[in-house]
């Protein structure tokens, strides 16, 4: 099956939170908006969309969500594509300072999925990282 955006949000309004649901909305808006390229899943059990941005590197995966109500932030990726240190630094501490977690290599050795009822509790948290993420896919771009 290939996703879309009615596809993808009809399916997390199913099988999440309202509130989950509604944090999903303004990801894919945001997605479609900002990034260089939308990626949408071909998965049968879920769907997932990717915010994807240019870079020196050729097209990097910032995050990716769920139609199951979850998100992963792809650090690890960037940090084996060579992507310079200050803009992974950014982008961590931009997700730190948000989510009040760590995201070294020690705490996130891999990228995994985070269920998003745990990171964004208000409207602040998800415009913040918003602007985080368009500040790093500027970053990238230049």
């Amino acid at each position: 099956m290939k996703w879309d955006k009615e596809t993808f949000l009809d399916d997390l309004r199913s099988n999440a939170t309202r509130e989950v649901a509604k944090v999903g909305e303004i990801l894919c808006d945001f997605t479609e908006t900002h990034a260089d390229k939308a990626s949408w899943g071909r998965g049968k059990e879920y769907g997932t969309l990717t915010f994807k941005s240019k870079s020196d590197f050729g097209m990097v995966s910032l995050f990716q969500l769920t139609t199951r109500g979850y998100i992963k932030f792809n650090i690890n990726a960037l940090r084996q594509k060579d992507i310079p240190k200050p803009v992974i630094r950014d982008y961590l501490l931009k997700l730190e300072s948000n989510f009040l977690k760590d995201y070294d290599e020690d705490n996130y050795p891999s990228d995994s999925y985070i269920n998003m009822s745990e990171l964004f509790n208000t409207s602040s948290q998800v415009e913040k990282f918003t602007q985080c993420i368009e500040g790093i896919a500027y970053r990238l771009r230049q």
